[in-house]
């Protein structure tokens, strides 16, 4: 008998950051489907033995002791990974984005988020990183690649970002299964998707998508001597130095981040390095940018701030695609001031955890216009905002057009 949606959602409750935890998971799950497709269970006690433990062992050393998969940049196959944005639809002047982030845990609630996702079919679909429990070449295929996966494929183009779940396999199901189904459209030649990071642009905007979850993960007493800083790679840097060229003082577009992990956080640990980094290519100019980001479970939308030697960002947390939502509100003042915005609704009670809602967002592009939509998984409006990009300066002027009141944190 399949397990419902209930026991599926308890897998995730109290589920740990850690590589061992995630491990110990996916082996489960393994031993679980073989008990499952087994007519007879006389044998399970061994079998357990033989495919959980030893299973879960011998994982869990190559992950944290063998080669991590070569990393991947530009140019490859004769792509520099920027990619003009386009409508699905001739003519249209606006263009979609859906960004889902933590989505791909083969949970009820991702499904009901990605059949939500494809009602409104974006011409773009962007996954912020984390396949549940540590992206394996089955875990992708079920949420991603199998011809009964729920992940919605925009007509225009579907790109992926690493979080730090798909480098617990060292990212070798990653880069080998799931960029090669992903790919962005240029007229009508399908590009490929070639590396763990991308920029999409119009005269506008451009929708930057960086790469931090591959320097997420180191190995045993190193991460305690040195904490994993998600830093990014040279290559990356070149890349957005050099191809990008984010820090031409002509070039005056608004800029839109993507990574999975935070800039800023009220809940967890914030990751400043890439900001630096991005700031210092960006050069001496004030301007602001937009930073989409995943990792904690929840959906918040932070105030417009600096974290460290970073950008100014408009900071907003998409981490509530498909795993159990948090609630628990900041521990301390400081971080509690960071928030301005946060869905702390209960959309159920499961044992004895109180979960909130799951959803994505959308972005509607139109000339200098950026329009970001909240919707959760019933499809009610949580939360709209929109920028206008200022060309001549770099500025960005923000207003709130739509927040439920059960956003509101003061």
């Amino acid at each position: 008998m399949s397990e419902s949606a209930e026991e599926r959602a308890k897998k995730y409750l109290t589920l740990g950051h850690s590589e061992a935890e995630n491990h110990a998971k996916t082996q489960q799950e393994l031993f679980e489907k073989y008990v499952q497709d087994k007519s007879s269970v006389s044998r399970v006690i061994s079998e357990f033995f033989k495919r959980n433990l030893i299973g879960f062992a011998w994982h869990y050393l190559r992950s944290r002791f063998g080669p991590r998969h070569p990393y991947q940049a530009y140019p490859r196959n004769g792509d520099n990974g920027v990619y003009r944005l386009q409508a699905s639809v001739p003519d249209r002047t606006e263009i979609t984005v859906a960004l889902l982030s933590d989505w791909a845990s083969d949970t009820a609630e991702s499904d009901a988020v990605a059949h939500l996702t494809a009602r409104y079919a974006p011409d773009y679909t962007i996954h912020l990183g984390d396949v549940y429990f540590v992206g394996t070449p089955k875990e992708i295929e079920q949420n991603f690649t199998a011809p009964y996966a729920s992940w919605y494929y925009g007509a225009s183009g579907s790109l992926v970002l690493s979080g730090n779940h798909e480098m617990y396999s060292n990212g070798n199901a990653f880069f080998q299964h799931l960029l090669p189904a992903m790919y962005a459209k240029e007229g009508k030649e399908r590009k490929t998707q070639q590396a763990g990071f991308f920029c999409l642009e119009n005269e506008y905007w451009r929708i930057i998508g960086i790469d931090t979850g591959y320097t997420s993960v180191s190995r045993p007493l190193l991460e305690i001597i040195s904490p994993p800083d998600c830093h990014l790679r040279k290559e990356q840097v070149d890349w957005l130095r050099n191809v990008v060229k984010i820090g031409d003082p002509e070039d005056k577009r608004g800029i839109v981040f993507l990574s999975h992990h935070p800039y800023i956080s009220a809940f967890r640990e914030e990751y400043t390095r890439p900001g630096a980094q991005l700031q210092k290519l960006l050069g001496k100019s004030d301007r602001p940018v937009i930073w989409f980001w995943g990792h904690d479970h929840r959906l918040v939308i932070y105030k417009s701030g600096t974290n460290g030697k970073g950008p100014l960002a408009f900071g907003r947390c998409l981490g509530h695609g498909g795993l159990p939502v948090e609630l628990q509100m900041p521990e301390s003042k400081e971080d509690l001031e960071k928030i301005d915005f946060y869905d702390r609704r209960i959309r159920m009670e499961l044992a004895g955890h109180q979960l909130g809602y799951n959803g994505f967002a959308m972005l509607r592009l139109n000339g200098d216009k950026l329009v970001a939509e909240y919707r959760d998984l019933e499809d009610t409006k949580v939360f709209e905002e929109e920028w206008v990009i200022n060309k001549t300066n770099g500025q960005l002027a923000w207003k709130v057009i739509k927040s439920l009141p059960e956003m509101a944190v003061r």
